[in-house]
Parts: structure tokens; C-alpha cells; sequence
């Protein structure tokens, strides 16, 4: 049920050979990523249980689920890209229905993300589907 947006990360990742290879396009993603407004940098945004500065701003327009994100850490900015392409311009109503773990295993990000940082990226993915429901 992933996005086509997510399909393509999905397959970069696996034409990427090395788990660098995979983290420095992650990091790129994030960089490409268009950076948050400084007035939405406030506590109603933020997400608790990441190590690492984390704001989402949810924006639902036409029944359809999107976000707004930033982070301090290049790394966190890169997953939020890929929570955004994962879950952007998915009907409110379906966000609860996508299986975030599965999608993200596909990527093999949990082998390679320290403990903070995987429980940052579930504080994130929880936060959206609270956010949509």
C-alpha cells in the first residue's frame, strides 16, 4: 500500500549496494526536503521521544493526508522525508492502515539506525497516525 513516492525510495535502496550508500541518500532526501517555517517550530509540533529536534506540521487538504517537517540532525530530516513519501497525499482515512514497520523494514532501516533514533522514527510514525486520526 506504499505511495509511488515511496516505491521509488524502495528501489533506490535496493540498487544502492552498501548501507553508506543508502544513509547518504537518505541524508540527500532530507536536504532536498523544503525546510519548515520558523513559526511553526513551536511545542503543538513537536515530537516527544526523538533525540534530536523534531516539528511535523500535519496538513490535510481535500481528504488527503500531508506534512510539513523539519529536524536539527540531517540524518532525522532524511527520515522525515521518507515518512513524507511514505505518507503523503494518503486519504486521512487510510493512514492508520499503512504498516509503517513493514514499509520501513523494507528499506532495512532498523538494522542501521542507533536505538534513539529508531525510537525517534516510531515517535514520528505514531504521531502521524494520532495526527490523522
Amino acid at each position: 500500500m506504499a505511495t509511488p513516492a515511496f516505491e521509488d525510495i524502495a528501489d533506490t535502496f535496493e540498487f544502492l549496494d552498501d548501507w553508506e550508500d543508502r544513509y547518504r541518500h537518505v541524508i540527500e532526501l532530507g536536504k532536498a526536503m523544503p525546510p519548515l517555517d520558523d513559526s511553526f517550530k513551536v511545542p503543538a509540533y513537536k515530537v516527544d521521544g526523538c533525540a534530536s529536534q523534531v516539528w511535523l506540521r500535519p496538513v490535510v487538504e481535500g481528504g488527503r493526508f500531508d506534512f510539513q517537517g523539519d529536524s536539527d540532525a540531517m540524518i532525522v530530516r532524511g527520515l522525515i522525508a521518507v515518512l513524507h513519501a511514505l505518507y503523503s497525499g494518503v486519504p486521512v482515512g487510510e493512514v492508520a492502515k499503512v504498516d509503517a514497520a513493514a514499509e520501513l523494514a523494507r528499506l532495512g532501516l532498523n538494522d542501521h539506525l542507533s536505538a534513539q533514533r529508531s525510537n525517534g522514527l516510531r515517535a514520528m510514525v505514531e504521531r502521524i497516525r494520532k495526527t490523522a486520526a
